[in-house]
Order: structure tokens, then sequence, then C-alpha cells
């Protein structure tokens, strides 16, 4: 866990990994409760059966449901001193290169790549790559976008 005591303090280390997070098991349990939340019920997600027939040979988490992890994982990398609240802004060039079939574990890792002030706070962008266990590839890549508002 890296620890800034303050906006000025992270803007600092911009340009610099931040760290990884520990493991988490992507389980059938998380991925039928996001389908509920979500309404996507699609095949390759939450039937069983037929997804042992897919060219994954089981079920795949959603590629949103992995992107949704982030905010928690991030949460065991960095934390920062004197602020308000944090806004989850944005992504941008989100992908998906590896599918998280169930009971796989994925973990963050985390790049901060800048920070810059606006008139509502402090913009932080951080490249996220969610690695996937086993896996050549991450199961997601993104660049994530926050706003920092100080206390």
């Amino acid at each position: 866990m890296r620890h800034f005591a303050s906006i000025a303090e992270l803007a600092k280390a911009a340009g610099e990994e931040l760290g990884r997070s520990e493991w988490v098991e992507v389980s059938q349990e998380m991925i039928d409760r996001f389908a509920e939340a979500t309404g996507d019920f699609q095949w390759i997600h939450v039937d069983r059966e037929r997804a042992k027939a897919s060219p994954f040979g089981g079920t795949v988490a959603h590629g949103y449901l992995t992107l949704a992890l982030a905010p928690r994982l991030m949460n065991q990398i960095y934390q920062v001193d004197n602020i308000r609240l944090r806004i989850n802004y944005g992504c941008n060039k989100v992908r998906f290169p590896s599918p998280v079939k169930s009971g796989s574990r994925v973990r963050l890792h985390l790049k901060l790549l800048s920070v810059d002030p606006t008139p509502k706070g402090t913009r932080v962008v951080t490249e996220a790559r969610m690695e996937l266990e086993g896996a050549p590839r991450p199961a997601c890549l993104a660049e994530l976008v926050a706003v920092l508002v100080p206390a």
C-alpha cells in the first residue's frame, strides 16, 4: 500500500508504478450477482451447462464486471490523505484481451499517469492492468480517470 499525505505528494509520483492488489477470485456467484444487477443474462455468463460447450469450457465473467473490480482493488494499492472524496470520472481506452473464467483469480496493477488540477478538484489518470492468474495476457486494460476533491 502506497500512502500519500496529500494530492501534491501524489502528483510527485506521476509516471510511477503504484503497485498491485491482492488476488481476488471471480466466482460464479459474483458473476450471477452482476448479471442480476445489470440485467445481462447472456448464456456465456450464467448458463453453466451450455457454456461447457463454448470455446471457454465454462462460464466467463462479464468484461464490465472485471472492470468494476478496479475501484475495490485500487483501495489496496494507494491512499491519499486530506481529500474529501474520490469520484470515478470515467475511463479511456478500455480493452478486454482475455476472458475471465468462473473461478479464476485477478489482481490489479496500477501506474500513475497524470495528476492535473481542475476547477472542481484534481484529475488523476491511472493505467490499470487487470492481471489474470496463469494467463499470458491481462483480462482488462484501461486508463481510469478519477477526480480527488480536497478536504
